[in-house]
């Protein structure tokens, strides 16, 4: 006996474009995923480096915030020094973070006795 649809028209193969259809909207979907988490991971290592290049720009200029973005996997991409305060950006991947830091010396007598 041969299977029929609504109105008695045959119905075999109707799922398979459902299918194809529901495939490749997964597909979309996990790619999406992936790249939003790419994203997200340059992110937290332009973030990271960043604030590293800053500290490190604070204590030792422009050399050691090039040496500590690069050793955070990414590039200095603006160095900025007024004064005490220096202000670095950075790029990972597609994403560029910008971090500040200030030079400060405390002096502490010594206790002569």
């Amino acid at each position: 006996m041969k299977r029929t649809g609504w109105g008695g028209r045959p119905d075999a193969g109707q799922a398979a474009p459902l299918m194809v259809l529901a495939a490749a909207m997964m597909m979309g979907l996990i790619m999406a995923a992936v790249e939003v988490g790419q994203v997200l991971d340059e992110a937290a290592r332009a973030r990271t480096a960043a604030d590293a290049a800053a500290l490190a720009a604070a204590a030792g200029g422009w050399p050691a915030a090039a040496e500590l973005a690069e050793a955070n996997g990414a590039e200095l991409v603006a160095f900025d020094q007024t004064g005490d305060q220096v202000t670095v950006a950075v790029r990972a991947g597609r994403v560029v973070r910008r971090a500040r830091a200030e030079a400060t010396v405390t002096w502490v007598a010594l206790d002569s006795g």
